[in-house]
């Protein structure tokens, strides 16, 4: 998962694109980078690290142009390295092109292969720079007809921002699996992962960008074409409105908020508990727990605390803190939750290990009963369009009932969202998303290279 940004015709497009990837942080945390222009010369800057450490004001002031492109990675292809750090610019035969990519290519293995037989040499490890090689590789005059023959040939999730010497483009896959939305700033237009970042830098929502669209921006206006595309149906991520979003944004023409909060209404009327306090896991379960408690009744209480400066540390005691990792994160609030009988709210459990930690955590602070509830079905199959999940056989629903898990994670109960009451919290009404890592129905099949991973993956 990453964020992507762009700025087209405005003087401060580096400060800008700096404000929304800022925004857009919780996409990714390894690293950040921006590349600007002002139609003659290309100026970029990209590191490791998170965006306000890495932009310092003088950093900024040499980003020049009128145009801007940036992206924050959290990688699924490619090592965690500088190298595989976005946005990628190149200097072909037909001059600068730089591109930020959200997303993951099913066929990526298969392409690379071909085209380094065919004589092409790659700087990474990331599947984005794929889409370089073939638009690089294309005959065709017209960087919009070169996009359209790269993007043809690629399967799977994107969302793309390009930047070339008089045009910002914009593109999504065709089955929408990411999200991507277009705005305006004074004479200006930004495109952007999320609308949230339009919030912080003032700037006026338009509308998506529709699967399978290239959207071209230049000193003309603006201009739509089409992907070439066979598919059958829109797939957009149902964790964007789960799990990664900013609750603060709109994301495939739904607010993510109120959404989490009614797939919380829902687990409280699919799983009621006896029970004297509603507590979440925050911060990402705060919304449900809220709606939980609504429809519910419970009250609603901040049981658990989180440290939002942790940073990353490379130290641990060398004698032994029970739940180190977690207590970093959070902290357990003993006079609320003393002899209460508890409900747990979380957004999902992956592994299972976090959500023990937590529950220990609370009984160790005095709570009487912990009762736990996922509001999203048991993920049993990992992600191939760009979440770093797990191998299945990592995945704890994928191999044990919901009563060994409970079991495993020592709540005294523990009870998932229903994949039909997901459906009807977002009003699910075309099958326009993706559920495949809840019941491994992949939208964009894999090729062969990949068929021989999922074999050793499943």
């Amino acid at each position: 998962m990453c964020g992507i940004f762009g700025v087209f015709s405005h003087p401060e497009a580096a400060n800008l694109t700096y404000l929304g990837l800022h925004a857009l942080q919780h996409r990714g945390q390894e690293s950040a980078g921006i590349v600007s222009s002002d139609g003659e010369e290309y100026y970029s800057h990209i590191q490791m690290g998170h965006v306000v450490d890495i932009f310092k004001k003088e950093i900024l002031e040499k980003l020049k142009g009128h145009m801007a492109i940036g992206h924050v990675r959290y990688s699924t292809t490619g090592s965690s390295l500088l190298q595989n750090a976005q946005p990628f610019l190149v200097n072909y035969f037909r001059g600068y092109l730089a591109i930020a990519h959200n997303g993951n290519l099913v066929n990526y293995e298969t392409l690379k292969e071909e085209l380094e037989k065919e004589g092409s040499i790659f700087q990474s490890t990331m599947d984005s720079e794929v889409i370089v090689h073939l638009i690089a590789k294309s005959n065709s005059n017209s960087i919009i007809e070169r996009i359209k023959e790269a993007l043809y040939q690629v399967k799977g999730a994107y969302s793309l921002i390009f930047l070339t010497e008089n045009k910002l483009i914009a593109a999504r896959d065709p089955y929408g699996f990411r999200p991507l939305v277009l705005g305006k700033i004074k004479d200006g237009y930004v495109v952007s992962s999320e609308t949230c970042a339009f919030d912080l830098i003032e700037a006026e929502f338009i509308r998506e960008i529709n699967p399978g669209e290239i959207l071209i921006i230049d000193r003309e206006g603006i201009y739509s074409d089409r992907i070439p595309s066979d598919k059958p149906r829109n797939s957009f991520c149902i964790f964007e409105h789960i799990y990664f979003a900013r609750p603060d944004s709109i994301v495939f023409g739904k607010n993510v908020y109120l959404l989490r909060k009614n797939l919380g209404k829902i687990l409280a009327q699919e799983s009621p508990v006896d029970a004297d306090l509603v507590v979440p896991v925050p911060d990402s379960g705060i919304p449900a727990a809220i709606g939980y408690s609504e429809e519910s009744g419970i009250p609603f209480e901040l049981g658990l605390i989180r440290n939002h400066y942790i940073g990353r540390t490379f130290i641990e005691p060398k004698q032994s803190i029970r739940h180190f990792g977690v207590k970093l994160k959070l902290n357990a609030l003993k006079d609320v939750l003393k002899n209460k009988k508890i409900v747990l709210i979380d957004d999902s459990i992956v592994r299972g290990t976090t959500s023990r930690k937590i529950v220990k955590m609370l009984k160790a602070a005095g709570a009487k009963e912990v009762h736990m509830r996922i509001s999203s079905p048991s993920t049993n199959y990992p992600c191939f369009y760009g979440i770093d999940t797990p191998t299945r056989r990592e995945l704890i629903a994928s191999s044990h009932t919901v009563d060994e898990i409970r079991k495993y994670i020592t709540a005294d109960s523990l009870y998932y969202l229903s994949l039909d009451g997901l459906k009807k919290a977002v009003k699910e009404d075309k099958n326009c998303y993706c559920y495949a890592c809840f019941d491994g129905d992949y939208p964009v099949k894999f090729p062969k290279i990949l068929k021989k991973l999922e074999l050793t993956i499943f």
